[in-house]
């Protein structure tokens, strides 16, 4: 008997007049961890600047979620406009399409321009340092994140018939797949990757030039995402038949590395 892992047959959960989502749960969730461990990184290497990670998270948090969602718009725009899209779905946030690539790049320009804001007033290191401290922390959320796919049946791979392979119900496969049951679960393959990867940038955070932690965390990060869009199925544009988070995931991995680069002539 084929074992696999199945996928949850509810996705929201109703208390009264309040009703939690899953996905959003996971996403506040790995949220918090992330400005914990960023508070505590950051405090720990610069003293005064306690309360700076949560002020910044005021803005960063949803400065990324809403280039999460521009980004997932601007990609599969058919999903929302046209004959057959539907503008209000841009607003579910909660049934997923948070494209991590938006989510960093205006998320990260949220962070840094309230750093600078709040700088003005205090002394602070570098934002590379800052950027540093909390990297550990966006995977640790990035891992928590990604089990919202699970509960939203979305997001997976190809078919396999694997010991962990993730059973999809027939109305979540995609046009053409409706007669495999079991698929790759790529939420778990990201998952465990960024977990795996947090822990890394937390043991060689001490032996690193300030930046180079960030620029690490970018550069595999796209390594493993590389490997995991490789096995996606669901619909994505193209160009020239190639994915085009494929072509983002090396594009950006080549110019993090070339920070990387950089950063290392810098002092720790």
């Amino acid at each position: 008997m084929n074992r696999s892992i199945p996928t949850p047959t509810f996705s929201v959960v109703e208390i009264g007049p309040i009703t939690i989502h899953a996905y959003a749960l996971c996403i506040i969730t790995g949220v918090a961890i992330a400005i914990w461990l960023s508070n505590k990184r950051f405090v720990a290497a610069f003293p005064d600047a306690k309360g700076v990670v949560g002020d910044i998270a005021i803005v960063a948090v949803p400065a990324g979620v809403l280039g999460g969602r521009l980004y997932h718009v601007v990609t599969t725009p058919e999903r929302f406009f046209g004959s057959s899209g539907h503008p209000g779905e841009i607003l579910k946030i909660w049934e997923g399409g948070l494209g991590i690539w938006g989510a960093i790049s205006l998320g990260g320009l949220g962070a840094y321009l309230t750093y600078l804001f709040i700088g003005k007033g205090r002394e602070l290191p570098q934002f590379r340092y800052f950027a540093d401290a909390v990297a550990p922390g966006i995977l640790f959320a990035q891992a928590i994140g990604r089990w919202g796919n699970w509960f939203n049946a979305e997001l997976f791979g190809r078919p396999t018939d694997l010991p962990w392979a993730l059973e999809v119900p027939r109305w979540a496969r995609p046009s053409g797949f409706l007669e495999y049951s079991t698929f790759h679960p790529t939420f778990l393959y990201e998952s465990i990757w960024c977990v795996g990867l947090g822990f890394l940038l937390l043991k060689l955070g001490r032996d690193l030039s300030g930046g180079q932690i960030f620029a690490l965390y970018v550069a595999t990060y796209c390594l493993g995402r590389l490997g995991i869009e490789l096995l996606r199925i669901d619909d994505a544009h193209h160009i020239a038949g190639v994915r085009l988070n494929v072509l983002v995931s090396i594009a950006v991995g080549v110019t993090s590395l070339a920070f990387y680069r950089r950063f290392a002539r810098s002092s720790r």
